[in-house]
């Protein structure tokens, strides 16, 4: 479909070695011992050409070149599991985010729902779960007149089916979920102590507004199932249960799920319980995402001069191409559940981020968690919002809106209200073609693959380390990887000039500089962020537990942190 004609293929160089081993070990495209994609640029091609099929026959040519365009450069990477699975005869989904159903309070339920959580792992999706609608521990189970097992074991069942695929197929990844109020809340903040148990999943704890108010205050909380009070403690030494074993052992995570919830552009369609496995997707059940990055690190003109500019136009075409990219994507992918396939045609989530931001903070002579900084990216996020749903209602104009929009709804949430005057107006006119648009994804793996540029949101984590590859042979290596601005900057002014102040890595920086920058992107973009708030090993406790408040006071949706500790260890180190 794409010829040689439409678009320069000049062959793609690799900037690291790592990146390329992230290709041909991942991405690259072989079946039965055989190369399909010999180059990068077959890969994006192949992508490109797969993507754009479900285009009227007259318009797929020219969207395949818009599409490789946009991912030619790694501008717009795509997130794995299309880099890997689009226009391939693998099994796989296209979407990397999860949600299973609401799990019944049954023991055919619990099974059930864990077989269509093993069927969505074996495709290659990441999962979550909200486990408050189990009854807690001890209650009696009626017929069988005997005591419930609880939450937790359907949980252990979930994390031994997990480890099976982990070790069968080398990948899986699961989120669990439970409300403040639930009776075996306690014990749910205190799973992962144990260091041998529930290693596949990560853990958050859904807190109220009102279980806020309650913290701040000192009274008692109700710990409630099916409406009625189980029993009542203190709701500061709840809070201090949390905020004790995520400082020890970097779990659980907080989502805020009242505001979660307010300000889900599609609130009146869905309550959303959980998330995926890395939390940048709340979804409600049976929702999924396909996600796609614009790596703002290539879009940096002049780099490290005094005339260092962002290409906004260059930002607000690639969030148009990421969006009719992604939309394509639900129509073409695989599904392991009809129930998921028609919550995404319902209502066509989508998630455009972006990735590589602190490089291209570096690059702008601006420093990482400085207000500058967070300026600087609430601007950009603002950019890609406005462009990504101006975009969505052009779609709409051509291929109609989402099936579940209701105009008067859907213009009256808050998210939309704050958009631009014209995108509001095309929106008036034709209609949304996605109920959700933009996310932040970690964004680990297609930023190394991408030339090692800033993963996510994500500060620098060094500006060069060893890491060790595994090449096809089996033998192992030990390569030299360097951060894309890093690397950039020595290649321009020498080895031995020294780096700019503009140079800060995650151990530069405070835990509310973190803070600062996730809340900054948080008011641009309609789901959640993936985000670490990275905090030193001796941080006080007292000064550990004010990071949520902080989260919780600027507008987060939720707050991760990580602080070095027995359980987990000092997983960063360069």
């Amino acid at each position: 479909m794409l010829h040689h004609s439409d678009v320069a293929f000049a062959a793609a160089a690799f900037d690291q070695p790592i990146a390329e081993h992230i290709w041909r070990s991942k991405y690259q495209y072989k079946t039965q011992g055989r190369d399909i994609d010999h180059t990068v640029n077959d890969t994006w091609r192949r992508v490109a050409d797969s993507l754009s099929r479900c285009e009227r026959s007259e318009a797929q040519q020219a969207t395949a070149g818009i599409f490789y365009r946009a991912m030619e450069d790694f501008r717009l990477i795509p997130a794995g599991r299309i880099l890997s699975g689009a226009g391939t005869r693998r099994h796989v989904s296209l979407c990397n985010t999860f949600v299973m159903r609401a799990i019944p309070d049954s023991v055919a339920g619990i099974m059930d729902t864990i077989k269509e959580a093993a069927l969505t792992m074996q495709m290659g999706g990441g999962i979550g779960f909200d486990f408050s609608t189990l009854r807690p521990q001890g209650n009696l189970v009626k017929g069988l007149d005997c005591p419930a097992a609880g939450p937790l074991a359907a949980m252990d069942i979930c994390d031994a089916v997990c480890r099976m695929l982990v070790t069968g197929m080398g990948r899986g990844a699961m989120m669990a979920t439970m409300r403040c109020d639930h009776p075996d809340i306690e014990a749910f903040v205190a799973a992962k102590s144990d260091p041998a148990r529930m290693r596949n999943f990560n853990l958050s704890v859904m807190v109220t507004d009102l279980f806020m108010r309650a913290v701040d205050a000192d009274t008692d909380w109700d710990l409630v199932w099916q409406g009625r009070r189980v029993r009542s403690i203190k709701a500061r030494a709840l809070w201090q249960a949390i905020m004790q074993r995520a400082y020890d052992t970097a779990e659980p995570g907080v989502l805020f799920i009242d505001r979660i919830n307010a300000a889900n552009p599609l609130g009146y369609l869905e309550t959303i319980s959980a998330t995926n496995s890395c939390a940048e997707q709340p979804l409600p059940p049976n929702g999924n995402c396909p996600l796609a990055s614009i790596n703002l690190a290539r879009l940096v003109k002049s780099p490290f001069r005094p005339d260092a500019r962002m290409d906004r136009d260059e930002m607000r075409r690639l969030a148009a191409a990421a969006v009719r990219l992604l939309d394509n994507v639900i129509e073409t992918s695989r599904f392991a559940l009809d129930a998921q396939r028609a919550e995404a045609t319902r209502k066509r989530r989508i998630g455009v981020g972006v990735t590589g931001v602190a490089d291209a903070l570096i690059m702008l002579g601006v420093r990482y968690g400085t207000p500058e900084a967070a300026k600087l990216v609430g601007t950009w996020m603002r950019t890609i919002q406005n462009a990504a749903y101006l975009a969505s209602a052009e779609l709409a104009a051509d291929r109609g809106a989402f099936p579940s929009y209701d105009a008067q709804q859907h213009q009256a949430r808050a998210g939309i209200r704050a958009l631009d005057a014209p995108v509001r107006r095309a929106i008036a006119a034709h209609g949304l073609r996605n109920g959700v648009l933009t996310t932040i994804a970690p964004t680990g793996t297609i930023s190394m693959f991408g030339g090692n540029v800033s993963s996510g949101i994500e500060p620098v984590f060094a500006t060069s380390f060893r890491r060790k590859i595994t090449r096809p042979d089996g033998t192992i290596s030990e390569e030299l990887v360097e951060d894309y601005a890093a690397l950039l900057f020595r290649k321009t002014f020498g080895r031995d000039a020294p780096l700019p102040h503009a140079f800060v890595t995650v151990q530069d920086l405070r835990p509310e500089e973190h803070v600062r920058m996730q809340a900054a992107a948080q008011r641009w973009v309609d789901s959640g962020i993936s985000k670490t708030v990275n905090c030193p090993e001796n941080i006080p406790f007292a000064a550990f537990e004010d990071v949520y408040l902080q989260a919780f006071e600027a507008g987060c949706k939720g707050c991760t942190t990580y602080r070095p500790n027995a359980i987990t260890g000092s997983v960063l180190s360069s």
